[in-house]
């Protein structure tokens, strides 16, 4: 039993913050969270400012919502933080008709995702 005590004591918390059913197609989500994946939370940040997507304003504030969870919940700096984890899973498809000539109807699907950001102090 202390041996389990030392193991846990030995594990670093990480926080996490996740937003769901978001809009957007996580294929092209996936391509923004590989670039900040490992990167430190400043580095992150200056990489989502600037990148010209419109993902990036989204993982922004979950980043910075992952980043506030890891200071009030476990006392973490925000400037020792890096991000743990970062993936994108596919949710639900929302499908739509498209009309088209003599009667026929095209399918659309348009894609929704949810994101999961996990950041973890490296001191």
């Amino acid at each position: 039993m202390i041996e389990e005590q030392k193991d846990n004591n030995k594990m670093e918390k990480e926080a996490y913050a996740q937003s769901k059913y978001l809009r957007l197609s996580p294929h092209k989500v996936r391509r923004i969270l590989n670039q900040i994946r490992g990167k430190k939370y400043q580095e992150a940040l200056m990489i989502l400012e600037f990148m010209p997507y419109k993902p990036c304003k989204i993982i922004k504030k979950i980043l910075e919502s992952a980043a506030s969870n890891a200071k009030n919940n476990h006392g973490y700096s925000k400037n020792n933080l890096i991000i743990y984890e970062a993936f994108a899973d596919g949710g639900p498809n929302l499908k739509r008709f498209q009309p088209r000539a003599q009667g026929r109807a095209f399918k659309i699907h348009k894609p929704t995702c949810h994101i999961t950001l996990a950041v973890k102090s490296i001191i």
